[in-house]
């Protein structure tokens, strides 16, 4: 996810911010259909959460509280990105959705303004909060690897 949300935040999104508003709100629709309506995104997405969470509590039931720090760490880095995702992004991509065909949409460089003002600095957000849970999730590999070589 840290590198999804990354390679928005250094290519997708400053080269849609150099087109006109009605190919930036086209692209950004497609974008969206792709991501948003994928199965297999939606399961990895959530599954991310899941498991790291899942990961935490076998490592504190199993008393390594060494591990299961960083894995909560990485959980809670991570559960919010989703709700970030959930509450502002998803609700921001259902807005362009509903412009229908930016050809014809009414204050259009109004929505889009509105859209690029909330949704790029969240996903810098969203990208930050990614690389700390990786981060914490390489922590949680390398206590384990020390705990397991004893």
């Amino acid at each position: 996810m840290a590198g999804l949300f990354f390679a928005y935040d250094i290519s997708v999104m400053p080269g849609l911010a150099e087109l006109d508003d009605r190919t930036y709100a086209t692209a950004m629709q497609r974008f969206n259909a792709m991501i948003d309506g994928s199965a297999l995104f939606g399961l990895l997405f959530t599954a991310t959460l899941g498991f790291t969470a899942a990961g935490a509590i076998v490592a504190f039931r199993g008393r390594r509280r060494a591990v299961a720090v960083p894995l909560v760490v990485a959980a809670a880095c991570y559960l919010t990105v989703f709700v970030i995702t959930v509450a502002v992004n998803l609700p921001l991509n259902a807005d362009l959705k509903a412009l229908g065909d930016p050809a014809t949409a009414q204050g259009l460089h109004a929505v889009i303004e509105d859209f690029k003002s909330v949704w790029v600095p969240l996903n810098v957000v969203r990208t930050v909060l990614c690389v700390l849970s990786l981060g914490a999730l390489c922590s949680a590999l390398i206590r384990y690897g020390r705990a397991t070589e004893r």
